[in-house]
């Protein structure tokens, strides 16, 4: 049993001398202080980075088959009134939404920024007391009640009865409603009164779309939308208006959720418009992005970047359509961000090299100091006997 012993006691690899042996010096000391000075910081470093989950970003190509894309927006335009802007959607499927109010919110605001009122889009319309009916007799007693459409019915038995109605069968017909006054729903809900009581005022819109995850635009102009000729229009006669500042600030404008260190470009952009008339357009690239947090969590996203470009009148030429253009395009590559831990293992095998690293390191300084400095003294003792 003591043969074993001494075997095992002579493969130590960390022989012990005697305390006799021993010589402490000065710079020993310093560089004892300096070492543990640097192993702490050290340790405390590699500690906080594993207790802080690490990022990792991959490039993969996205596969994903009909999904939808949702826009979040906010945007501000203070010298545009909120009964003359609206909202358009459309992509290169040739699916179309135009003059969008679900899931829109309109504010008033006055000169000075303040809101006047909030309203969803589109929500209502003030009754009309005794309005003309489609024949063009009053409403009788006990007679259902059916306005005119002047014109733009789809069928004998279709009805207007406000003046929202009788624009939307205009739309669908792809005619300008050019006077609402000569239309008695307008005339009597006081269409153009309400347009002229909004003078001057701005209007925040915000909201969301729901739109086909392909390339596509939305825009926000002022007038109604309507297809002429397989050709994008707005009717602009009705506002009797020549020129729209369309100054605006993008409050937020993102593609999908919030993430964790996502950056919005256009967040807080704002333009002035210094023409009388053109066309603001903003093209994006956007770029599908996961996120998985350390839980497993995961957040289906985007991330776009983006180009600018203002479109002015110019003469000649067939005047461009006022309004602020987003145009977006898809990125075939999926960027993927997951969140993990470091390992306990490779967290105890860097504080391991971070102890043995300095120890040996600090050794070889001190090692060097103590010889050099025995050199030096031998050399001054020769040359005082000498």
């Amino acid at each position: 049993m003591d043969g074993i012993m001494n075997r095992i006691r002579n493969l130590d690899a960390y022989p012990k001398i005697n305390e006799d042996f021993y010589s402490r010096t000065l710079s020993g000391g310093v560089i004892t202080v300096v070492s543990s000075v640097v192993m702490f910081l050290l340790f405390f470093s590699e500690l906080r980075l594993y207790l802080h989950a690490a990022t990792e970003t991959k490039l993969v190509v996205d596969t994903s088959r009909g999904e939808t894309l949702r826009i979040n927006f906010d945007v501000t335009f203070p010298a545009l009134a909120c009964s003359i802007v609206s909202v358009d959607a459309m992509d290169i499927s040739g699916e179309q939404h135009l003059d969008v109010k679900h899931d829109i919110i309109k504010k008033r605001l006055d000169a000075h920024g303040n809101v006047i009122e909030a309203r969803p889009d589109g929500i209502g319309a003030p009754k009309i007391e005794k309005p003309l009916q489609r024949h063009g007799g009053r409403l009788e007693h006990n007679e259902t009640y059916c306005g005119s459409c002047y014109g733009a019915e789809a069928a004998d038995d279709d009805c207007c009865n406000s003046c929202e109605d009788v624009r939307e069968a205009y739309r669908k017909k792809g005619w300008a409603l050019s006077n609402p006054d000569l239309i008695d729903q307008c005339k009597r809900e006081g269409f153009l009164q309400k347009i002229k009581d909004e003078e001057g005022e701005g209007c925040n819109i915000y909201g969301f779309l729901e739109v086909n995850k392909v390339a596509g635009n939305f825009h926000f102009a002022p007038g109604k939308s309507f297809q002429q000729s397989n050709v994008h229009v707005h009717d602009l006669l009705a506002f009797q208006k020549e020129s729209f500042n369309l100054s605006h600030k993008i409050n937020r404008l993102a593609f999908g959720d919030y993430f964790p260190g996502v950056v919005n470009p256009l967040d807080s952009v704002h333009w002035t418009q210094e023409q009388p008339s053109g066309m603001y357009q903003y093209f994006l690239k956007v770029v599908p992005t996961v996120y998985t947090d350390v839980s497993g969590h995961t957040i289906q996203s985007n991330q776009f970047s983006v180009t600018e470009h203002f479109k002015g009148a110019e003469v000649g030429r067939l005047q461009s359509l006022p309004g602020v253009f987003f145009f977006y395009d898809l990125s075939p590559i999926k960027v993927t961000f997951t969140e993990q831990h470091v390992s306990f293992l490779h967290f105890l095998t860097n504080v391991c090299a971070i102890v043995g690293g300095v120890f040996t390191v600090s050794g070889i300084l001190d090692s060097f100091i103590y010889h050099g400095q025995k050199a030096i003294k031998k050399k001054m003792e020769i040359g005082k006997f000498s």
